[in-house]
């Protein structure tokens, strides 16, 4: 979260920024979840947030293990940062085969494995989990799927995921 220094009368804000790097097998993919979930717990984030999140951030993951290196190994990286405007975006880095098309790529129901039974949904998980969604990608080189949520704005019904923690314990 932003870190405030008080010099004088104002404030300096600082973002916040995490960088994890981790082979590029399935088991990680329950990693790369947990520590996205901790990073935006500061936000004080719903149930329905961290859970949008985190989904988007497998779909990626997986994408780079599944897709980007033809599940032959290799290293993953996340990137994360928390704007001072509570903003989170998120950058997930293979160094696999690359996208030969993004936008046919992005397309609900293609993929390029449906030997292995994927359903083609990933990239469109991605964007309705998150506010957006942008990808690079060069042909043997890599790909980074660049995404992005605010958290500075909350509608009402919604219960902060703390909150509704204590309420639960209360058996409200």
């Amino acid at each position: 979260m932003e870190k405030k220094y008080a010099t004088g009368e104002e404030s300096i804000h600082m973002k916040n920024e995490i960088c994890i790097e981790f082979d590029a097998i399935s088991e990680n993919e329950g990693l790369a979840r947990i520590v996205i979930a901790a990073f935006v717990s500061r936000l004080d984030p719903t149930v329905e947030q961290v859970d949008d999140v985190k989904t988007a951030v497998s779909e990626a993951v997986t994408n780079a293990i599944i897709h980007g290196y033809e599940e032959k190994g290799g290293k993953v990286v996340m990137k994360a940062c928390l704007s001072t405007e509570k903003e989170l975006s998120v950058d997930v880095i293979d160094k696999g085969v690359g996208i030969i098309d993004i936008e046919q790529a992005m397309q609900p129901l293609f993929t390029t494995a449906a030997e292995n039974e994927r359903s083609g949904m990933g990239f469109s998980f991605m964007e309705a989990f998150m506010d957006r969604v942008e990808v690079e990608s060069v042909l043997g080189e890599g790909t980074c799927v660049h995404m992005w949520k605010s958290f500075a704005a909350r509608q009402e019904q919604e219960k902060p995921l703390l909150q509704a923690a204590v309420w639960n314990q209360n058996e409200r």
